[in-house]
């Protein structure tokens, strides 16, 4: 087989790079979800190793050649990295400004200021909500935690009663709503509206969080009860600044993409006249890329010069928050690689045909899909980026509304019981000093109440829209 026809094969997600039956390909997806599970735990290979791997052990086992498998793999890494490559970068640019300007310090002190005793708990989630809106999970938590553990120690409020909506109100962010990387590969995969997605991703997501956060926080703290680890309290970032941003600039900045892409979703619902001038421009300027440019070259003013900032400064931080999304945009190529042979082996019709024959709903159907791989390989991105690439086939008859449902499904199933094998639980563990176990009973839950409700919410939506 040429090269030309590997890629032209590959290309063309209806004509499967394999004659397998649905019994062949069933076992193939489960052979290859079991390498990446495997490498990931029992190996501690790097996601990014286990999801090639994984790749193109699901092409072997799928009977196709092996040639094909890597066209197929390598071309969906590629549309992957140029469809989010750069929004996660842009996101990583913000999200730094924030932190290194003392931007995101300012939010916080700002609503502490006005909140306490009862109403503490729904500042936790308003802030963080705010907060995680532009930063990465791990990112969010290391900048929101030392907070936590402060207005815990200084209020004499109980750890868990402060902590969970904190770690709520990024969660949601992070499975939920662009532009975090799983909801924006999942949104690219299946092609759904990025606009309407975020719109009724915040429907979801503000019940989600106040069921998860404020109102489960009050049996979380009945069933752990911890002090606070005083060597987790670091000196803030603010602390060595002679000033930071204003408290209205910088909340302005940070919701400056997401307004953009609201306005241009409702102006596609209201006019919907391709033609007309004000949808066009609202188009432009309502795209991911260029809503969250605008927010980054904002945020370089509102933020870093008025941080006092000088040019060299602001340059050093655009650089460094370069640096550690290297990981993320390889593990997020790799799952759309994956994701891309998954199609081209004809995956997609053997979840068709297996949707027709049990009656499952679709949404019920694909947040099942991304609850089994996160519970096997800890990874909310690698449930995502996986869960999307199996279901997507069954988003073509989909009406826009529901295609964005679907990404939201999606979504809620890669947040079911964070444990052992996640990352994140570890993070949460340490940073709270909580056993395995007090992990479990609060974090671990917390994140299964998440994506209980949301799938709720969703499926709920799907009968009214």
């Amino acid at each position: 087989m040429t090269s030309l026809n590997v890629e032209m094969l590959a290309a063309d997600a209806t004509e499967p790079i394999t004659s397998a039956g649905n019994a062949q390909l069933g076992i193939a997806v489960l052979a290859g979800i079991a390498v990446i599970v495997l490498l990931i735990t029992r190996f501690k290979l790097h996601a990014f190793l286990a999801l090639t791997i994984g790749s193109l052990a699901l092409g072997a086992f799928a009977g196709a050649p092996l040639d094909a498998a890597i066209a197929s793999f390598t071309k969906g890494l590629g549309s992957t990295v140029a469809g989010v490559g750069v929004l996660i970068a842009l996101g990583a640019i913000l999200g730094k400004l924030l932190a290194d300007s003392g931007g995101a310090d300012q939010i916080v002190d700002t609503i502490l200021a006005r909140a306490s005793g009862r109403a503490m708990p729904w500042a936790m989630v308003l802030i963080a909500s705010v907060i995680g809106l532009p930063l990465f999970f791990e990112v969010g938590i290391v900048l929101l935690i030392p907070v936590v553990l402060m207005v815990a120690k200084r209020g004499d409020y109980s750890l868990m009663r402060i902590g969970v909506p904190a770690l709520a109100g990024l969660s949601v962010m992070h499975g939920l709503i662009p532009p975090h990387p799983g909801p924006l590969v999942a949104i690219d995969a299946i092609g759904a509206n990025l606009g309407v997605t975020l719109a009724l991703g915040i429907v979801v997501a503000i019940p989600t969080v106040i069921i998860a956060g404020p109102l489960f926080s009050r049996y979380a703290a009945r069933w752990v009860d911890v002090p606070v680890p005083e060597r987790m309290i670091p000196q803030r970032v603010s602390d060595d600044l002679e000033r930071r941003p204003g408290f209205g600039a910088t909340v302005a900045t940070v919701l400056l993409p997401v307004v953009l892409m609201l306005v241009k979703a409702l102006v596609d619902i209201v006019v919907d006249d391709p033609e007309n001038r004000v949808q066009r421009v609202t188009d432009v300027i309502g795209s991911p890329l260029i809503a969250l440019l605008a927010a980054v070259l904002v945020g370089l003013f509102t933020l870093g010069r008025a941080a006092g900032f000088s040019k060299e400064r602001i340059s050093s931080t655009v650089e460094t928050s370069l640096a550690p999304i290297a990981g993320v945009l390889l593990i997020v190529g790799a799952g759309g690689g994956f994701k891309q042979t998954l199609i081209d082996v004809g995956v997609g019709g053997m979840i068709l045909d297996f949707s027709e024959d049990w009656a499952i709903p679709a949404l019920l159907l694909a947040w099942l899909i991304a609850v089994a791989i996160r519970l096997a390989t800890g990874s909310a991105t690698v449930a995502t980026i996986s869960a999307a690439g199996l279901v997507a086939p069954l988003a073509a008859d989909m009406s826009t509304s529901h295609a964005a449902l679907l990404v939201l499904a999606i979504g809620a199933g890669s947040l079911f019981f964070s444990h052992v094998n996640d990352a994140g639980f570890w993070l949460v563990k340490e940073y709270f000093g909580m056993s395995v176990g007090q992990t479990v009973k609060t974090w671990s839950v917390m994140e299964t109440i998440i994506s209980v409700v949301g799938i709720v919410f969703v499926l709920l939506l799907s009968l009214v829209l």
